[in-house]
């Protein structure tokens, strides 16, 4: 299906209302996984014209994805990642690991920048960042866009690598979401170190069952798995 490529609109709005100058564009993956970090990249990339095919990574193949992003990483002016461990996630849940993530792939970046491209609803970030939300960012701003790829790309080569140590549950394939051949690992061998304990995976294993851990005031979606 023919998209619309991304813009600098949103950016140029920024610059001309609010005066910045450097505008990050910010987007995740692995929300929704069962095991794995989620990540955050930060991408600052001007108003260059940006590389052909580039959108949201979850609209491109993955061979496609992977020779964008070996592209992107030296078209972007800056980039920098941030991750949020398992660990964190449970411990936090999922906005405070968000938060996170973003908090450390900003502060990697080589320059501070004077505002923040958020996709989606939701300003996860907060603190004292000036933060723009964009409903589908990773489609229509350029500097998210990019995000989104390197973001994607980079987590799905460290599942795969941990995937390594770990062949039934098959995190090549699946980068730690939900899967059948990884659903059948759960249930056989139990969750690995690197799965998120507080998912409700947990409650359709009762071999496993004991394994979860319960936080109060639990996020509706983070407490299913769902993906946003």
């Amino acid at each position: 299906m023919p998209y619309e490529p991304p813009t600098h609109t949103v950016e140029r709005s920024m610059r001309a209302t609010l005066g910045v100058r450097t505008v990050a564009g910010i987007d995740e993956v692995g929300r929704g996984a069962w095991a794995g970090p989620v990540t955050v990249c930060a991408a600052i990339t001007g108003l260059r014209r940006p590389p052909e095919g580039l959108t949201d990574s979850k609209l491109i193949t993955p061979i496609r994805r992977t020779k964008l992003a070996a592209v992107l990483t030296g078209w972007v002016t800056s980039y920098a990642l941030g991750h949020a461990s398992p660990a964190e996630i449970d411990d936090f849940g999922m906005t405070e690991a968000l938060r996170l993530a973003a908090s450390r792939a900003l502060e990697g970046l080589p320059e501070r920048p004077d505002a923040v491209i958020l996709d989606g609803k939701h300003n996860y970030l907060g603190g004292t960042w000036r933060v723009r939300t964009v409903i589908k960012g990773d489609q229509s701003c350029v500097a998210v866009a990019a995000a989104s790829v390197i973001a994607k790309v980079r987590r799905d080569a460290a599942m795969a690598e941990l995937g390594a140590e770990y062949p039934p549950f098959a995190f090549a394939a699946n980068a730690g979401y939900p899967s059948p051949v990884h659903r059948a690992a759960l249930e056989e061998f139990g969750p690995t170190g690197h799965h998120r304990l507080s998912w409700s995976y947990l409650d359709t294993m009762p071999r496993w069952q004991h394994l979860k851990r319960v936080r109060e005031g639990v996020e509706t979606g983070e407490q299913l798995g769902f993906d946003f």
